[in-house]
């Protein structure tokens, strides 16, 4: 996919995601402009000291996905779209429920609105492992965001393209467990509080959350699911790679957490498929020649196909664990 000489927005672009996409971005292409839209002007500060207006094709634009005024005023002349802001912390989201659903669900409503009325060639939103079989708000929220994407592209009329990627954990990303368990190390704890000694998850770098943006952009012609095959680790095994000495102290899966986490449920096997490295949930009841005719040859999942994080057949070495860390 090439950005040169394009407009592109990311929304929460003061974010983790946001910060990686846009040094990539930068670096790989010599894009027309990319507008960084967030509601933190400190973090936008902080960012701009990093990648200054005076060096880069960049502007910093203040607004909340939840003002569509704002949105339509950010989204003028912009080609395509990142949809990265979201409430994301589980435990919060269970206490304030409807702050989740005001930014994830009538967020995403008004970045459709904004994107068709403006005229955005494309609009990739992000999504999370936890939107599939939800047991917490945080997924049932980015469930109901995933289907006002999909159904978004019977709306435009086909002048946008709307298209979601989901995956798990990002390594490194703000409140991820590995920055917590190397601290704990260095402070030389030895007793890891963990929640269950079995639990499992997908883990993803930030480098290929991008690519993957990128490569939906690429491939998207409205209404896919894009999903990267990514490694699982188990969250002890992530602990005694970090302090192999360690031992656990089992605190209990917090409210709204599960065991193990899925990417594709049985539901949706048998409109999967996979091209490029990826799997594609495809839409159920959208269908255009485009979409067709781009996944007509591509290898299909076996009915009843399950993508989890427990029965995966792709685990995290030790090794790379490590190399994660240094990272």
């Amino acid at each position: 996919m090439d950005l040169s000489n394009k407009v592109v927005l990311i929304t929460g672009g003061t974010g983790s995601f946001g910060k990686k996409f846009t040094e990539i971005v930068l670096n790989k292409f010599k894009v027309k402009k990319l507008i960084i839209l967030s509601r933190d002007e400190f973090k936008q500060y902080e960012m701009s000291n990093i990648f200054p207006e005076s060096k880069y094709p960049i502007r910093y634009f203040l607004g909340d996905v939840r003002d569509k005024a704002r949105l339509c005023r950010a989204f003028e002349n912009v080609d395509y779209v990142v949809h990265a802001a979201a409430l994301k912390q589980v435990p919060a989201l269970e206490y304030n429920p409807i702050e989740a659903v005001k930014t994830n669900i009538m967020g995403a409503d008004n970045i459709v609105d904004a994107a068709i009325d403006c005229g955005v060639k494309q609009v990739i939103a992000l999504s999370t492992d936890k939107a599939v079989n939800p047991v917490n708000l945080y997924g049932a929220t980015k469930l109901a965001a995933e289907k006002i994407f999909i159904a978004a592209n019977a709306y435009s009329g086909g002048k946008v393209k709307f298209s979601v990627v989901r995956y798990g954990n990002v390594v490194g990303s703000r409140g991820s467990v590995i920055p917590i368990f190397v601290n704990f190390k260095k402070e030389n704890q030895k007793e890891f509080p963990v929640t269950d000694e079995r639990m499992t998850r997908f883990w993803i770098t930030l480098e290929q959350s991008v690519e993957l943006v990128l490569k939906a952009f690429k491939h998207s012609q409205g209404g896919e699911v894009f999903i990267p095959i990514i490694p699982s680790m188990k969250i002890t095994d992530l602990a005694r790679a970090i302090s192999p000495d360690c031992s656990f102290k089992v605190i209990g899966i917090r409210p709204g957490e599960k065991l193990h986490e899925t990417l594709i449920s049985e539901d949706e096997s048998y409109k999967v498929k996979k091209i490029d490295g990826m799997y594609v949930v495809l839409p159920s009841f959208h269908s255009s020649d485009g979409l067709d005719a781009k996944y007509k040859n591509a290898e299909s999942m076996k009915e009843r196909f399950c993508y989890r994080s427990d029965t995966n057949d792709n685990w995290v070495s030790e090794k790379e664990v490590q190399s994660l860390i240094e990272g």
